[in-house]
């Protein structure tokens, strides 16, 4: 005989469990066999990788969570390389970063953001002319490039419009190389020096203002590359947001990533102490510096410095700028 409801009692509810994270099974997908690749780009949530000279789509797996992925990040993925250009693979994990190269909006901005991952060389792309070479953007690149532990390279483009004089004599005996392009009149562009070389077996993030001929230069070096390039505008001397992303392209062993013109460089997320690391022509004058200077005071030793070793005083007085726009940065 059936029992009435009016008769249940809890023991007759049965209660199913809570969910719960707790997996069902102790044993773990194991990804050790995935397939090394290396991400060359990023467009809203997919990821294209580079894995044995071949480019495949992917997505990034569940069990990765918001973990965030970058131009440059080495990755494993899940399924084995074919014919099919169409099929989606699955990013399964990540390794660890050897570099990380970051900047902030401006030197208030808390927020940093990285832009590309395992770089070996970040090269600082400066025109001559249309636009005007900027010290003060190069300045900031060298100091992102010495915190993160990246070897600069600086490229100056345009030199058949303006003379590179006045740029080297305002870095000179600075310990990184430095190379000159140029057009001939057929519009072939020339290096005037090792520049393959440089590039060669590294992964180098091309970094620079809009105009000043990454995406030239990329094409030149890469030609299958095809990335669009634009005019500088006459009024106002800049050039067009023609990379609306970066991309990282295959190149002699290593991997070359082109990135979007940027408008500032800011180093909110650097420490005020080692900004110094990134003049080496001027550290060594901070050895008879009064102690905890701040570099921008009377007793300052790096004026007598400067003038003894016949350095370009602007470049302590980057150095100054530079130090004084980080320190009246808010707390936060």
């Amino acid at each position: 005989m059936s029992r009435q409801h009016r008769d249940w009692d809890e023991d007759d509810v049965r209660v199913r469990p809570t969910r719960s994270t707790r997996p069902r099974s102790k044993v773990r997908p194991d990804f050790t066999e995935a397939i090394p690749a290396t991400v060359i780009a990023v467009d809203r949530g997919r990821f294209t990788c580079l894995a044995d000279d071949t480019e495949v789509m992917a997505v990034r797996a569940r069990h990765l969570g918001r973990k965030g992925l970058v131009v440059g990040d080495r990755v494993g993925i899940d399924r084995p390389l074919h014919d099919n250009a169409y099929t989606l693979v699955r990013i399964v994990s990540r390794d660890k970063r050897r570099t990380e190269l970051r900047r902030t909006a401006d030197d208030t901005d808390p927020t940093e953001r990285v832009i590309v991952a395992n770089a070996d060389q970040l090269a600082i792309v400066s025109s001559l002319a249309d636009p005007e070479p900027s010290y003060g953007f190069i300045d900031r690149c060298l100091v992102a490039a010495f915190d993160a532990g990246i070897e600069p390279l600086l490229i100056l483009t345009k030199s058949d419009l303006a003379s590179a004089d006045a740029v080297l004599d305002s870095y000179p005996g600075l310990g990184f190389p430095v190379i000159t392009t140029r057009r001939l009149p057929d519009r072939t562009l020339v290096f005037d020096g090792p520049l393959v070389d440089l590039l060669s077996g590294k992964t180098t993030v091309l970094v620079g203002h809009s105009g000043v001929g990454k995406s030239t230069l990329v094409n030149a070096l890469v030609p299958d590359a095809d990335r669009a390039v634009g005019r500088v505008n006459e009024v106002t001397g800049r050039g067009r947001h023609t990379s609306t992303s970066a991309y990282g392209f295959g190149f002699h062993g290593g991997l070359l990533i082109d990135t979007p013109g940027v408008r500032s460089f800011g180093l909110a997320h650097v420490d005020v102490e080692r900004v110094i690391h990134a003049f080496p022509d001027l550290e060594p004058g901070t050895a008879d510096c009064p102690r905890s200077c701040t570099h921008d005071e009377a007793e300052c030793a790096l004026d007598d410095y400067v003038a003894q070793q016949g350095i370009d005083p602007a470049r302590l007085a980057s150095l100054r700028r530079l130090l004084l726009s980080m320190r009246d940065q808010p707390a936060v």
